[in-house]
C-alpha cells in the first residue's frame, strides 16, 4: 500500500498543550450526575440497564485489524509501531441514552476495540490487553469545554423518556431544515445533534475520534473511514425507515449477510496549536495542514451483524471507553478528561445490574455470542 506523506513538523506533545479548566472536578461530577440520572431513568422504564449514551446498537461486528508495514517513524509510534494483526470487536450505535425509534435520526457511532494488544498501560487499565477508539460520525465535537458538554447533557438527561413521538415529528422538520442548509453548502452541528441527522446508512459513514489523544511522542485525531466498494456505495445512501423502528439494524443485518467490509484507520497529526488545538474539540484540524494517513485496516467478513445473543455479548459484556488502552495513546484534552470518570460509571451502573462482570477480551474467544 502506498502512504500518503504525513506532515513534514508533527508537534511533538508536552504537558503545557493541555489546559485544564477551571473546577474541572466539579463539572465532571456533573457529568456523572447527568449521566446517572439517565441511566436511571431508562432503567425505571424499561428493567434494562442501558449505557447512558449510545444505548442503541445497530450493528455488532468481530473482524481483524492490520497494522500496516512500513510507516515512517512519526507514525510508526504505539500500537502502530510494528506491522500486526489483533482481532476487534465493532460496535455501531446511536447517540441518546433510551431506545429510540430510528425514525428520530441523530448522530451515529462506532466503537473500536482491538484485543491482545501489548505495551505499558494507561492508569486504570493495567490487567487489560485492549486498545478502544470511541468515535462519532462527525469532525468535531458538539460543546468547547467541559462546561458547555455538561450543560448539553443536562438538556439531553431532561429529554430522556419524553415523549418519543414528539421527538420523531421534530426530528423530521429539523431533517428538512438541515437538508436545505447543506443545499447551501452549509451543515448545522446543532441541528444534527437535535435529530435532524440525515437518514442515511451508518455503515457508509467516516467516523472521527473528534478530540485528540497521545500518538506515541505527537498528539493526533483518528479517522475510521470505509474504503471497500460495497461501503462506500452507501456513503450518504438513504435508509427506509418508515414504519421501522429498528430500521438501521434491519440495514446493517441485510448488508453482512451479503458482505464483508474493509475500513481505514487513519491519523491525522498536529503540527500548529493555534489552528489544531488541543482543548477545543469544536475546532476542525484542516487536512490541508495535515491530512489523515492510513496506519492501518480493518477487515470484517460477512456475518450476522446482530442477534440477541450478540447483544448480550456486546450491549451488555463489553464496554468501550478511550481510557481503555496504552500509554502511548492516552486521551488528551477536556472532553476527553471528562469521559473517563463518566464512562467508568456508566459500565458500572450496566454491570452491577446485569450480572456481567466488568472484564476486558483478550481475544474474540472471549466475546460470547
Amino acid at each position: 500500500m502506498t502512504h500518503s506523506a504525513p506532515p513534514s513538523a508533527p508537534l511533538r506533545y508536552h504537558p503545557a498543550v493541555e489546559q485544564p479548566e477551571a473546577d474541572e472536578a466539579a463539572t465532571a461530577d456533573g457529568l456523572v450526575a447527568a449521566l446517572l440520572s439517565i441511566s436511571e431513568t431508562t432503567y425505571r422504564d424499561s428493567g434494562r440497564p442501558l449505557r447512558s449514551v449510545h444505548a442503541k446498537s445497530h450493528a455488532l461486528l468481530t473482524g481483524e485489524i492490520e497494522i500496516l508495514a512500513d510507516l515512517p517513524p512519526v507514525l510508526a509510534q504505539g500500537l502502530f509501531a510494528q506491522p500486526a494483526r489483533y482481532p476487534v470487536a465493532m460496535r455501531v450505535s446511536t447517540i441518546p441514552g433510551d431506545l429510540l425509534d430510528d425514525n428520530v435520526s441523530v448522530p451515529r457511532g462506532m466503537a473500536l476495540k482491538i484485543m491482545g494488544v501489548p505495551g505499558e498501560r494507561l492508569a486504570g487499565s493495567e490487567d487489560d490487553a485492549t486498545q478502544d477508539f470511541v468515535m462519532v460520525n462527525g469532525p468535531v465535537f458538539a460543546a468547547p469545554t467541559g462546561k458547555a458538554f455538561l450543560g448539553n447533557l443536562k438538556l439531553l438527561a431532561g429529554t430522556t423518556d419524553k415523549a418519543e413521538g414528539a421527538k420523531k415529528a421534530l426530528s423530521t422538520v429539523l431533517q428538512s431544515v438541515e437538508s436545505v442548509v447543506e443545499a447551501f453548502g452549509g451543515k448545522s452541528a446543532t441541528l444534527v445533534q437535535l435529530g435532524g441527522h440525515p437518514e442515511t446508512n451508518p455503515l457508509g459513514e467516516t467516523y472521527f475520534t473528534q478530540a485528540p489523544l497521545l500518538y506515541g511522542d505527537y498528539i493526533a485525531k483518528f479517522a475510521l473511514v470505509p474504503v471497500s466498494p460495497e461501503l462506500t456505495a452507501l456513503t450518504n445512501a438513504k435508509v427506509d425507515l418508515s414504519g421501522k423502528p429498528d430500521g438501521l439494524r434491519q440495514a446493517a443485518i441485510a448488508f453482512f449477510h451479503a458482505h464483508g467490509g474493509v475500513w481505514e484507520l487513519r491519523a491525522q497529526l498536529c503540527c500548529d496549536l493555534e489552528t489544531m488545538p488541543v482543548e477545543d474539540s469544536t475546532v476542525e484540524w484542516p487536512q490541508e495542514t495535515s491530512a489523515y494517513v492510513p496506519v492501518a485496516r480493518v477487515t470484517v467478513a460477512s456475518q450476522e451483524a446482530w442477534s440477541a445473543a450478540k447483544s448480550k455479548a456486546f450491549d451488555d459484556g463489553l464496554s468501550f471507553s478511550p481510557w481503555h488502552g496504552l500509554a502511548a495513546h492516552r486521551p488528551l484534552g477536556s472532553i476527553m478528561r471528562l469521559r473517563k470518570p463518566a464512562y467508568r460509571m456508566s459500565a458500572r451502573f450496566r454491570f452491577e445490574r446485569n450480572g456481567c462482570p466488568m472484564m476486558e477480551p483478550k481475544a474474540s474467544k472471549d466475546i460470547s455470542g
